[in-house]
């Protein structure tokens, strides 16, 4: 990306999300370096992350050469090291709050694993703290970046098929066979619906604008929240979206991430499960693959953040505010749910 020395980075948390970011930097070796590692647990401080595995992402052994990574079970150790540029939090959701708020206050750069905060309310404060920083914040929204959805966003936004009339987006999964301590904890993790779901929820306000209203039907069968959800959003232009999350899925079932959008002259088809044929395009009576271009979205996500530090340019594709709607639009579907009602989105007392 650039001929500048290569951003510092330091990860608290070490997990699968760990992993998968720590895999991502692999294509980043030029423009960012692990210099630290975190984890009050002491859990993976050796570097050795070759029995951890999840849904998504290279799937791989990982095990990091520690000669030059310093390690921390003390958070505010972690903090003080001046050889870290960015904080990379991928720790459980209760604790991002305090973990990016101390983060921020160091002047250093911070980017965020979804979900931003266990609430609306909490994210919130969040956001604020980023207003107020130094460094730069982002949220690691990273299906925004992720190629064949951002091939669909540059397709809704520029209207080369025409408006869209319909759009549906799944994501569906067996429950975690990772982290169970927080993820089997809905009242910790927020079950599929904060935790896995988010991402369309996110995904329909980035392409369609923050819905207006939300209709949702789900139930809980592991985690005490709701584990499986289908929502339908009202959008200003008028297309019928809706979505659907599930960590609920019998185990061996696996994990699948599609949509199928219609434009007014086109079907745009993505399954993840058909590979290298995963995103087709059907158009004028004949259908193509099309090949979006980037390797994944943590990588990209990591790259569009480097990119704004270089420019001294707040993030653009996703934004501390936009971390915090997504939150805020899942606590309306969760509503929803309970109700069996439309709620309005804007229920909540904090809005920009």
């Amino acid at each position: 990306m650039s001929q500048l020395p290569p951003l510092r980075v330091g990860i608290v948390g070490l997990g699968f999300m760990a992993s998968t970011h720590l895999k991502a930097f692999r294509h980043l070796s030029s423009d960012i370096q692990v210099t630290a590692l975190c984890n009050p647990s002491g859990r993976h401080l050796d570097g050795d992350f070759s029995q951890v595995a999840g849904n998504i992402g290279a799937q791989d052994p990982l095990k990091l050469d520690m000669a030059s990574i310093k390690t921390y079970r003390d958070f505010q150790k972690f903090l003080d090291n001046p050889e870290i540029d960015i904080i990379d939090i991928c720790a459980p959701t209760l604790v991002h709050v305090d973990l990016a708020i101390a983060a921020l206050k160091t002047g250093k750069h911070v980017i965020c694993e979804k979900p931003l905060a266990r609430t609306g309310e909490t994210a919130w404060q969040i956001v604020e703290a980023a207003r107020e920083a130094r460094g730069l914040f982002m949220p690691a929204m990273c299906i925004r970046f992720w190629p064949e959805w951002a091939w669909l966003k540059s397709a809704i936004a520029d209207g080369r098929y025409g408006r869209v009339l319909g759009a549906r987006f799944r994501r569906v999964a067996e429950p975690p066979a990772w982290g169970q301590q927080h993820f089997g904890n809905g009242a910790a993790s927020g079950g599929g619906l904060l935790d896995l779901h988010i991402h369309d929820t996110d995904f329909v306000q980035y392409c369609f604008g923050r819905p207006s209203a939300v209709f949702s039907q789900g139930y809980t069968k592991h985690t005490g929240a709701i584990d499986h959800v289908t929502s339908q959003y009202r959008v200003e232009c008028g297309a019928a979206v809706h979505a659907e999350g599930s960590w609920a899925m019998s185990k061996g079932f696996g994990f699948n991430m599609s949509y199928t959008v219609n434009f007014e002259n086109a079907t745009a088809d993505y399954d993840i499960s058909r590979g290298s044929e995963a995103l087709k395009l059907s158009e004028n009576g004949a259908t193509q693959i099309i090949k979006a271009e980037g390797i994944d979205g943590y990588v990209n996500e990591f790259a569009h953040l480097i990119a704004c530090i270089h420019n001294n340019q707040r993030p653009t594709v996703v934004t501390p505010e936009d971390g915090w709607s997504s939150v805020h639009i899942c606590e309306a579907e969760e509503r929803s749910v309970a109700s069996g009602q439309m709620v309005s989105i804007d229920y909540l007392k904090h809005s920009p």
